[in-house]
């Protein structure tokens, strides 16, 4: 499952820099995560950094992009491929 930033946001600029995919950018008022690059930190880390450094809370899994952990290890190696 990729990850997804709420409304919740308070565009502090932190989750970005700790993404090993590069899956988290700057939208319009907060941050988004493009689901095609998320792996929840699979093959990088046991879990999302984005979420540990949160300091409200605001990244759940995003439900409308479900996937497991054998298809997120999957992204993983097509992404190092690029």
């Amino acid at each position: 499952m990729a990850l997804i930033i709420t409304d919740d946001c308070i565009n502090c600029d932190v989750c970005e820099p700790e993404c090993p995919n590069e899956a988290i950018t700057p939208g319009d008022g907060l941050y988004v995560i493009a689901p095609e690059r998320c792996t929840q930190c699979v093959g990088h880390y046991v879990e999302p950094q984005c979420q540990l450094v949160c300091p409200v809370d605001c990244i759940p899994v995003d439900p409308a992009h479900v996937e497991s952990e054998a298809q997120l290890k999957e992204k993983f190696r097509r992404l190092q491929l690029d």
